[in-house]
């Protein structure tokens, strides 16, 4: 998956989790986080809010502050999206790709 975060503007977008079957995973007992980070290997990162936005269609609401991508380095980054089941604790990869991140002029 690729995204496109415009630096000094406000960034959200929807990711919605299905099954192999291509059904909506119901994610009423989960929570979710995202990072991203120049490479996989790098060693700080920078958190993307996760916000479960509809349990039951499987709906995550990816977003940051115009504040925090304006402190973002103008590139291309990685980034993933875990879900945690708290129940289990279980912890699965739902999401991983690239993010442009497009300089700004104006802030």
């Amino acid at each position: 998956m690729e995204l496109l975060i415009e630096q000094g503007a406000t960034f959200s977008t929807s990711v919605n989790v299905e099954d192999t079957a291509g059904s909506a995973v119901n994610l009423y007992s989960y929570t979710a986080s995202s990072r991203m980070s120049k490479s996989y290997y790098s060693t700080s990162n920078t958190i993307i809010t996760s916000t479960i936005t509809g349990n039951a269609n499987g709906e995550i609401t990816l977003s940051m502050t115009a504040a925090n991508t304006a402190n973002l380095t103008p590139g291309r980054q990685v980034f993933d999206l875990l879900i945690t089941n708290t129940s289990t604790g279980v912890k699965t990869r739902v999401v991983e790709g690239i993010i442009i991140v497009s300089p700004g002029v104006t802030t």
